[in-house]
């Protein structure tokens, strides 16, 4: 007999994530009124310390209002909700969503060239050292690998540096965000995007650019480096 690691699941996190799911689906509309807590837990076979544990999560995220004494509202999420609700987004019901992951493709090349920038401006002499040695051993890694999926994700390593050099929380959450909602879809990707992640040489220059301080060739070759595969990619996902 093969066993299996027994997977613990939380049943408030359950609640929640069926919750959610119904309201970025649009099944849930904002404005509808959810059951009572009692309700929702005879519905759903479950506590109502679970049930309302799970609200307060929604609440948290900015899909639901929850007033004591009154009855829960849903929100539009595309008001209140932050960047947490991305990964949720692109994939729903097993299936990708076109605009989201358009949307996601343009954030990361508008984004990218601006951090870059960033971080050769903000990279003091005393760091840099550092950062191009982390820049460096990313980027010979990605030259070393061949398996497209593990190319990826040496990628994201090295953006992982460079937003760090940067030194903005807004870039680094909104890069954690972005990065959630993209390595599901690493396999997926890889044919698009092995032009960009083999471009070793266009790391390097990059790289080069960040360390030495020069803000304004780091954001051109960021840009030059991203463009192509992102192009591509908004093109078979019939954006615009």
């Amino acid at each position: 007999m093969a066993l299996q690691p027994v997977v613990k699941r939380s049943v408030s996190g359950d609640v929640f994530e069926q919750i959610a799911a119904d309201v970025l689906s649009g099944e849930l509309a904002p404005g509808a009124t959810l059951p009572s807590e009692r309700q929702l837990a005879e519905a759903l076979g479950v506590s109502r310390p679970a049930v309302r544990e799970a609200l307060q999560r929604l609440a948290a995220a900015g899909l639901v209002a929850v007033r004591q004494g009154d009855a829960t509202t849903v929100l539009d999420y595309r008001r209140g909700a932050g960047l947490e609700v991305l990964p949720r987004l692109l994939v729903q019901a097993g299936e990708l969503d076109p605009g989201v992951a358009r949307s996601i493709l343009e954030a990361r090349l508008h984004n990218g060239p601006k951090v870059a920038e960033l971080a050769a401006v903000r990279l003091g002499a005393t760091d840099s050292a550092t950062v191009g040695t982390a820049l460096t051993e990313s980027v010979e890694a990605l030259a070393a690998e061949r398996d497209p999926v593990a190319q990826q994700r040496h990628a994201m390593e090295f953006w992982d540096h460079v937003v760090d050099a940067a030194d903005s929380i807004v870039f680094r959450l909104m890069f954690n965000m972005l990065r959630a909602a993209y390595e599901p879809a690493l396999a997926a990707l890889a044919p698009i995007m092995s032009a960009e992640v083999g471009n070793v040489e266009a790391y390097r220059e990059l790289t080069a650019a960040i360390v030495a301080g020069r803000p304004q060739e780091a954001a051109d070759l960021a840009r030059a480096l991203l463009e192509p595969a992102t192009t591509a990619l908004i093109e078979v996902l019939g954006g615009h």
